[in-house]
């Protein structure tokens, strides 16, 4: 059995080899967060994505993160560690249903979070981010009407933050809301002097009583630049290894679950389905590979190119 060393060796050889480079989202496990070029939340991870000078992409994320890379990067060979590493969000939204949904709303801007696949892309006025949402949602004219999918949660914290009154998809994220407000509180009680930290993906009862509501980069660089010393953090558990390297002095304390884990933290079954050791093996047979029809890679490319556009 290849240890983690001797697999960091081999993917670091082969990544030479093969020109490629390694993106990693921040909730991949910390081995692959390690070994990666570049690690980001789903805003970073685009804008690197349409800037790489690699031949292979290798996508240590969710399968629509895969896409979003193969949609700016047509012309590159894009592979991910297991197709398996899926979205609630992105599940919960198929492309028939949704366009049958926007079929009511047949005015309205399009507006979907990146969570969400390729196909539905395709249906979409302009993508956003929750580094990005609100100023997404700002270019949009006052009078316009707009449809918010696929995360409900998001987009009833967008409500609320920029008063614009906009029709929800009914999708969320499993891992945001698996949350404990309960045990949150009581969690609280024992740290008094701590800052609860949270993403907007989660539930509104634990949003009212955070301190602070960000995107995953967010809450990193909240937490660096704060003269505070506790946090309770409020989104995917594999954020904190970051954030420790970040800020080696600091207590951070991942925020309760519903369900007894071996962490009492809330992860994402999907963003563990990669290992170093399957991210090893698909960059060795250049296999699982991303591949989307040109039409769709055409159409969803327009959504996002006003996205990066407005940053």
């Amino acid at each position: 059995m290849k240890t983690i060393t001797d697999l960091k060796e081999k993917i670091l050889a082969l990544k030479k080899e093969k020109n490629a480079v390694i993106l990693a989202h921040y909730y991949q496990e910390e081995a692959i967060q390690e070994i990666a070029d570049f690690v980001g939340d789903s805003l970073e991870l685009s804008r690197k994505a349409s800037q790489v000078d690699a031949d292979i992409i290798v996508f240590a994320g969710v399968y629509f993160m895969a896409e979003t890379a193969k949609i700016v990067n047509p012309n590159k060979k894009v592979i991910v560690p297991d197709v398996k590493a899926g979205c609630s969000l992105a599940d919960g939204c198929t492309h028939d249903e949704f366009k049958a949904f926007l079929e009511k709303y047949p005015n309205h801007t399009v507006v979907t979070y990146i969570n969400c696949t390729a196909e539905v892309k395709t249906l979409t006025d302009i993508v956003c981010t929750s580094s990005n949402a609100k100023k997404v949602i700002a270019s949009i004219p006052e009078d316009q009407p707009i449809v918010f999918a696929p995360d409900k949660n998001l987009g009833k914290y967008l409500i609320a933050e920029t008063g614009r009154d906009m029709v929800l998809w009914g999708g969320s994220c499993i891992v945001h809301e698996a949350f404990s407000l309960e045990k949150l509180i009581d969690l609280y009680k024992k740290h008094p002097t701590a800052t609860i930290i949270a993403h907007p993906e989660s539930e509104t009862h634990i949003l009212k009583v955070a301190h602070y509501i960000g995107s995953t980069s967010g809450m990193l660089n909240h937490v660096k630049n704060s003269t505070n010393d506790t946090f309770i953090v409020a989104t995917e558990a594999g954020i904190l290894h970051q954030m420790q390297l970040d800020n080696p002095t600091k207590t951070l304390i991942p925020a309760p679950s519903k369900e007894d884990n071996t962490c009492a933290c809330s992860e994402c079954a999907f963003m563990k389905v990669n290992t170093l050791e399957k991210l090893y093996q698909c960059l060795q047979d250049e296999n699982p590979e991303v591949h989307l029809d040109n039409e769709i890679i055409e159409k969803a490319l327009l959504p996002i190119q006003r996205m990066l556009a407005l940053n």
